[in-house]
């Protein structure tokens, strides 16, 4: 019997397609972290398949889109990575987890567009991708031909690569959550005591080496137990949360704060002098002094209880200080 023409044709194509996707998860499987990971999948999808547009879409309020938010300074990530609600994932996507094709109506798309993209589209396929069973975003591609991904056609090995990709995207958040627990506070996510350390022996050996002022700032709570007392210790772990929020909302992009021990903080501040670290103290104490932790059904503010401050200067004299209710005084 003999096998007509369009079939054979059609198993070699099928046999293409198994063997371009069984290199890209052989490409992937053994990345470990977002940045690369992300980078490759879109870059082998779109030279294996020549597709002329890859990216991908992230719910808002999914795990990953805090670590993947961390990583835009990649130009390939800002123009390939577009974050959005839930709700407005679930309205393009209605919660479908087989893939959608469509080269109608493109516009109702655009929430899935990175902003920086500049894409001419006239057929579009979104495959979502999944994490413990829960829908974090879609793998999506596009081309100007309106019939590269029209309606109707097979979208078998759209499946096969949305989840292979979510299996991958697994492994890595699971190391990714690893190492970041090995360098931050589980709680409060700031860097943790022993990254602190190692920073600040760089830091004082740069400032040293440079002659370049160097300030750092311990700081504790005001009375922090009677509101674990009081409030309760979830509460309290939320005032922790919002102090830690609040002291990396107002550092510059060099300074680095960490958590040092319970309610204690330590803040680094290269290239600053006395003048700039009682500027950022301030503006910490005006915040806090403002703006209540916001838990549900309590309203408490936190204060700054006591704090040293130890300034290295050019001559590279430690000068101590300590801050009680705002003034200083030689330590």
């Amino acid at each position: 019997m003999t096998i007509p023409k369009s079939i054979l044709e059609r198993l070699k194509q099928n046999e293409t397609i198994a063997r371009k996707f069984h290199e890209i998860e052989i490409s992937i499987l053994s990345i470990l972290n977002f940045h690369d990971f992300i980078e490759k999948l879109l870059f082998e999808i779109s030279s294996k398949f020549s597709v002329p547009y890859t990216w991908i879409s992230i719910i808002e309020e999914s795990s990953i889109s805090q670590p993947l938010h961390a990583i835009q300074n990649s130009k390939l990530l800002r123009t390939s990575t577009a974050f959005l609600s839930k709700k407005k994932f679930s309205d393009i996507t209605q919660n479908q987890l087989k893939p959608i094709l469509s080269n109608k109506n493109i516009n109702k798309f655009n929430a899935l567009i990175p902003d920086a993209a500049k894409y001419e589209i006239g057929s579009i396929a979104i495959a979502p991708i999944t994490m413990d069973g829960e829908i974090v975003g879609s793998i999506n591609q596009a081309d100007k031909n309106i019939h590269r991904f029209e309606p109707g056609i097979d979208t078998s090995s759209l499946e096969q690569l949305a989840l292979k990709a979510s299996l991958c995207l697994s492994n890595v958040t699971a190391h990714e959550k690893l190492k970041f627990l090995a360098f931050h506070d589980p709680l409060t996510q700031l860097l943790n005591r022993n990254v602190m350390e190692r920073i600040l022996d760089r830091e004082f050996q740069r400032s040293k080496r440079y002659h370049i002022d160097l300030a750092l700032l311990f700081l504790d709570l005001d009375d922090f137990k009677s509101i674990n007392d009081t409030y309760g210790h979830d509460n309290g772990d939320i005032a922790l949360c919002y102090t830690a929020n609040c002291l990396n909302s107002l550092k510059r992009e060099t300074d680095i704060v960490a958590r040092f021990a319970g309610d204690e903080f330590v803040v680094i501040l290269p290239s600053s002098n006395q003048r700039q670290a009682e500027t950022y103290i301030n503006r910490v104490k005006q915040k806090l002094a403002k703006n209540p932790v916001p838990t549900d059904g309590q309203k408490f503010y936190m204060n700054l209880a006591h704090y040293r401050a130890d300034f290295f200067s050019l001559a590279h004299i430690p000068l101590s200080l300590d801050y009680n209710q705002g003034s200083l005084k030689q330590a």
